[in-house]
């Protein structure tokens, strides 16, 4: 479906050039939600405006459907665009005009009949159910009813790839839960390829298979999104992950245990099983959980617990050993403070 090849792009100012995309290469594949996620400034709002060649790139190939989108221009490019369509941050509506006219504009733009026009509202302001809306005025509409309207402009000429460049960062919570179930179901029920920008973990997580991190104008990390927050690698990935999951241990509760701390990540169904309970059992020795939290992506959990082991030195380390065949990952916060009593 979508194929960036190398794709770099400079901009030239004050005497020199800067990279804001440094030489990207990464494919999605069609039905897919694919996510792109960094900090401000990481590139990823210009890497999406090259897939619709609103920002060309310097060097590179952007490929949708297996044609090379940056090379062209005039009709042959303005055809390409019916195939891609754009939800933007700030929704961009025509504020003049009421809904049933701004989701018209693209579809006037393409030369579709009023028959077509007219019968296309009405089916997309049923999609986003704002069918009591349709005559109203961008003015009288909620953040989350004119992003709605934003979503019914963009799917008007029935593209097969939807861009969406942070598309719930104007939004307050609810509404943005709501705007993501939306766009999944467009994916789902459509089949329309999605490609969203964002700078939230909590937004990737809840909707896309892959994800991208950028930093820098690169990519720094490539993965199936239940892979990234399981096992993230790169420093900035481990940091978005630990952010959203939200499993930290307050300095209080660290300065004051006297046991082995620990921090155990279960995943897949694992996540689910009393491991804990079954050791401390077993071994006869207090696991005392301080923090934790259960997260389901793509439908498999995640677990992350943070747990002090009590006993002694001897007891902590037969815990360890037992844990370390049970769950994914464990890595040691602190030390035990007490020393075994040696005869």
């Amino acid at each position: 479906m979508l194929e960036l090849d190398k794709v770099t792009v400079t901009f030239k100012g004050r005497g020199r050039a800067v990279a804001a995309v440094k030489e990207v290469s990464l494919k999605v594949a069609e039905g897919e939600v694919y996510g792109i996620i960094g900090t401000s400034g990481a590139g990823k709002s210009t890497l999406l405006r090259t897939i619709n060649a609103l920002e060309r790139p310097t060097s590179g190939r952007v490929l949708v459907q297996g044609e090379e989108v940056n090379r062209l221009s005039g009709e042959a490019l303005r055809r390409k665009r019916l195939t891609i369509g754009m939800v933007f941050q700030h929704f961009e509506l025509v504020g003049s005009r009421s809904v049933a006219e701004n989701i018209a504009l693209p579809m006037k733009a393409a030369g579709r009949t009023e028959l077509e026009i007219s019968t296309r509202i009405d089916e997309l302001l049923g999609l986003v159910e704002l069918l009591d809306k349709k005559d109203a005025r961008p003015d009288q509409l909620s953040g989350g009813q004119k992003q709605r309207v934003g979503i019914a402009r963009a799917l008007a000429n029935r593209p097969s790839l939807l861009l969406c460049d942070e598309p719930t960062s104007a939004l307050d919570l609810e509404t943005t839960e709501a705007i993501l179930d939306l766009l999944a179901g467009i994916n789902r029920r459509l089949g329309v390829t999605l490609v969203v920008i964002s700078h939230e973990m909590a937004v990737i997580k809840r909707i896309c298979h892959r994800v991208a991190v950028m930093q820098g104008g690169q990519v720094v990390e490539e993965n199936d999104t239940y892979s990234l927050f399981s096992d993230p690698r790169h420093p900035l990935s481990r940091e978005l992950v630990e952010k959203s999951l939200g499993v930290a241990l307050p300095e209080r509760i660290a300065a004051r245990a006297q046991g082995l701390l620990l921090r155990l990540v279960h995943l897949g169904f694992e996540a689910e099983e009393a491991v804990l309970t079954e050791t401390a059992r077993e071994l006869g020795v207090h696991i005392n959980i301080l923090h934790g939290r259960i997260e389901y992506i793509n439908g498999k959990p995640i677990g992350i617990l943070l747990v002090e082991v009590g006993g002694s030195p001897r007891d902590q380390r037969l815990v360890l050993e037992k844990l370390r065949k049970r769950v994914a990952k464990i890595e040691v916060l602190a030390e035990a403070r007490t020393q075994e009593v040696r005869p």
